[in-house]
């Protein structure tokens, strides 16, 4: 239901378009890693992903199971709700290993939340935290990296841009784009430089996204 909402709504904000590197799969028992920059970018993410045939069950925050509809859609979806800086933080990373070991798609924001700046404008991915170097290292799934950029020019800011953003995206009809890099296992002598590899995997699709945007010739680097 989630990725069909997606599906629907996507393109009456915006103009979404996919790419992927060579080879790049997501494969049954992936975790899709995607950089998070506004509260549109799922829709984003999840409109790409069921394009390309992969419906993923999703982690995010456990505020977003208290809001009207979406909170049993999630539910009923069978999502994973994250309750952050709390004794059942740990409680996402089981369902999500077991998610993957029914050999479900798993989503995950690695940076954990939203930046805090009030421009439409794109910027690297935040750091990164441990959790999906950690859930790569405990199942084993290999980790697709998803850049996605333009959902800034949707929704940024405070309440206020945010709700007139969502208005006049219909009219505007942003350039948005997300583009699915090949899987790495997250690799390093310890849990904080597997967690850099795999930022910086994210990183580099999220630029190859953020250049396609700007209508510029793409230049892979990873």
């Amino acid at each position: 239901m989630l990725s069909r909402l997606a599906g629907v709504l996507v393109p009456c904000a915006g103009r979404l378009s996919v790419s992927a590197d060579p080879g790049a799969e997501v494969v049954p028992g992936s975790i899709v890693a995607a950089n998070h920059t506004s509260l549109a970018d799922p829709a984003l993410v999840l409109a790409a992903l069921r394009g390309l045939g992969v419906r993923p069950t999703v982690m995010a925050a456990a505020g977003l199971w208290r809001v009207p509809v979406l909170g049993r859609v999630l539910e009923e979806g069978g999502h994973i709700p994250v309750h952050r800086r709390s004794r059942r933080a740990a409680d996402a990373l089981d369902l999500a290993a077991d998610a993957l070991a029914e050999s479900r798609v798993v989503l995950i924001y690695g940076e954990g939340g939203i930046p805090d700046r009030p421009d439409a404008g794109e910027a690297a991915p935040g750091a990164f935290r441990s959790g999906l170097a950690r859930l790569a290292e405990r199942t084993g799934a290999p980790v697709v990296p998803l850049g996605q950029a333009g959902a800034r020019r949707i929704t940024s800011g405070s309440v206020a841009k945010q709700l007139a953003g969502l208005a006049t995206a219909p009219l505007r009809r942003p350039r948005l784009h997300v583009h699915v890099g090949a899987a790495i296992r997250p690799a390093g002598d310890d849990l904080a430089a597997r967690t850099a590899h795999a930022h910086a995997a994210v990183t580099a699709a999220w630029r190859t996204a953020a250049t396609r945007i700007a209508g510029l010739p793409v230049t892979l680097t990873v």
